[in-house]
């Protein structure tokens, strides 16, 4: 049976391994190679050294010692310790941001199946949090504890080798020593910290939505006189926060001492082996001083295990948080067309509810002929906006066939984003000319924004009407091209005079296709050419313009 971190972690490191397993390879070769010249520039030093001053006690040494090597050999070694600590930050790094990038995109796809988006959209803080801080804090798994646990064991095993040609039992004394103690204290400062980290995590996490609450709903705690409760909460947090900051800085200095205590150690224990080698006579001064300064170095490499370590449970969460959306998500499988003439058509298509008895939408029996526009009636509950789910394909039908032509759907929320209209635009169509985007604008009436396509909106349709939000999502529309437009209730909200205005827009641009308006406004239904009646899920009745049942229908909806 795996360990709990190891079946967390794993579906990350898969998604590293598939994407990026030479960069991750090159840059574990370059980080081990950063540490070992690092590792050997200090002990070549110190025998340089020593040997040198030695060799200065006599005047046949100096003519016979060769400073020439060891010299270019330290320059090499600082040289290469440069270059590969530069190749080593741009590898790790750039191979780390592309794996990031592409666990965004899964996580978009996953988000973006039937129903998750509807749940997360219900606390905006989680969706903003796990595309943010979730996702950066998988970086540390790869550059904070995989290469740095890399290097490290390359340096104590060559550490032990090199000292190994000096003695055996110091050589292996050493590699045992650091190879202990770098898994000990690491995982001792792991589980120190683990609860004091995750607590961290979720108070950041709260903190942020209180902040996001702070900023978006200021009105309405202006309003109930919660404005200063609010920020007062913020301001709390912000203290514990400080707090728990505080004990985690004291687990990673204790870490730091564990690590010294252990480079002291090392470098006491070699130096009495080296000093008792060289009594013996078995090596001489210059190597003695090697051993010394090689086993100090190779503790150094080490230390760097302690920042991981330090994040590891963070690390652990964020993959146990996005573990369910890891796993590329199959796209929808495309509706079959219907047959020529027809829009769409639905048999026996059943929509089950979730956690309730009663189908959403029960045994729909639908034939929408091309060119024709229908409106869709019955009171909040009955299916109308299911129905115009199924047929823009965001919902599966639980059973039945449906086979619907290309769609686009307007519902009352449109997603304005923070930009120019030209790039609000450009969302239905990324590849769209200026002139292209210009001309579905003028044909939206839209074409009164004083700085045409360079005019800048706020987020949510901020500094631009009502009217001229829906007119951006008619824009939209015409770009995306689709035979059927599917549009929910789209002059909810707005004033007569405007919503009139935004239904002769419609009734103008879509001579040439089929629509379907799901709604209880009069004026929506009123340019349609058939009626359809929904109650409890069902379609109950169904009415062509030119039958009095349809003027009946049409006067119980509600009045402009």
């Amino acid at each position: 049976m795996k360990h709990p971190a190891i079946r967390d972690l794993t579906p990350v490191l898969r998604l590293f391994i598939q994407q990026q397993r030479k960069a991750m390879i090159q840059g574990g070769l370059l980080a081990a190679a950063t540490a070992l010249a690092g590792t050997a520039l200090l002990g070549l030093s110190g025998w340089f050294l020593t040997a040198a001053a030695i060799a200065g006690l006599s005047v046949a040494a100096i003519a016979a010692f060769d400073v020439f090597m060891p010299s270019a050999s330290i320059r090499l070694l600082a040289l290469a310790r440069t270059a590969s600590r530069y190749g080593e930050r741009v590898v790790t790094h750039d191979a780390t941001l592309r794996v990031l990038a592409s666990l965004r995109a899964r996580l978009f796809r996953g988000w973006a199946t039937p129903g998750a988006a509807g749940r997360l959209i219900l606390r905006p803080a989680r969706l903003l949090f796990r595309l943010t801080h979730d996702i950066d804090a998988l970086d540390g798994l790869y550059l904070r504890v995989l290469v740095p646990a890399f290097a490290a064991g390359a340096v104590a095993l060559v550490a032990g080798v090199v000292l190994g040609v000096l003695n055996v039992w110091l050589g292996l004394g050493v590699v045992a020593v650091l190879i202990a103690a770098g898994i000990a204290i690491p995982a001792a400062a792991a589980r120190s910290a683990a609860a004091n980290t995750l607590y961290r995590a979720r108070m950041v996490e709260a903190n942020r939505a209180r902040t996001i609450d702070l900023v978006q709903g200021q009105t309405a705690l202006i309003m109930t006189g919660r404005m200063q409760a609010q920020a007062d909460a913020i301001l709390q947090a912000d203290a514990r926060l400080a707090r728990v900051d505080q004990k985690l800085n004291n687990t990673e200095a204790t870490a730091t001492l564990a690590f010294g205590l252990v480079a002291a150690a090392v470098l006491a224990g070699v130096l009495l082996v080296a000093g008792h080698l060289v009594q013996a006579g078995n090596i001489g001064a210059a190597p003695a001083t090697l051993a010394v300064l090689l086993a100090f170095a190779a503790v150094e490499p080490f230390g760097a295990l302690r920042r991981g370590a330090m994040e590891l449970p963070r690390i652990r969460m964020a993959a146990r948080r996005l573990r369910p959306r890891l796993q590329d998500t199959a796209p929808l499988p495309e509706y079959p067309r219907p047959p020529a003439g027809t829009a769409a058509e639905l048999a026996a298509v059943t929509l089950a509810q979730s956690g309730a008895g009663q189908p959403r939408l029960d045994t729909i029996n639908l034939s929408i002929a091309a060119g024709q526009t229908v409106a869709i009636i019955g009171p909040s509950g009955a299916g109308k906006s299911s129905l115009l789910a199924i047929l823009a394909q965001e919902v599966t039908p639980t059973s039945g066939v449906a086979a619907v032509a290309p769609t686009a759907l307007m519902t009352q929320r449109n997603q304005i984003f923070a930009d120019t209209l030209r790039e609000n635009l450009r969302l239905a169509a990324p590849t769209a000319s200026d002139e292209a985007l210009t001309d579905a604008a003028a044909a939206a009436g839209l074409s009164q924004l004083p700085g045409g396509l360079d005019t800048v909106i706020g987020e949510g349709g901020l500094g631009i009407s009502g009217g001229q939000a829906r007119r951006l999502a008619l824009a939209r529309m015409i770009l995306r091209d689709a035979p059927i437009w599917l549009l929910d209730e789209p002059t909810e909200a707005l004033d007569s005079g405007t919503a009139r205005d935004v239904i002769t827009q419609l009734q103008r641009l879509t001579d040439d296709r089929t629509v379907v308006i799901a709604t209880h406004i009069r004026r929506e239904a009123a340019f349609a050419n058939r009626l359809i009646v929904m109650e409890g899920g069902r379609i109950v009745a169904s009415y062509e313009k030119a039958s009095p049942a349809f003027s009946s229908a049409l006067a119980l909806l509600r009045p402009d």
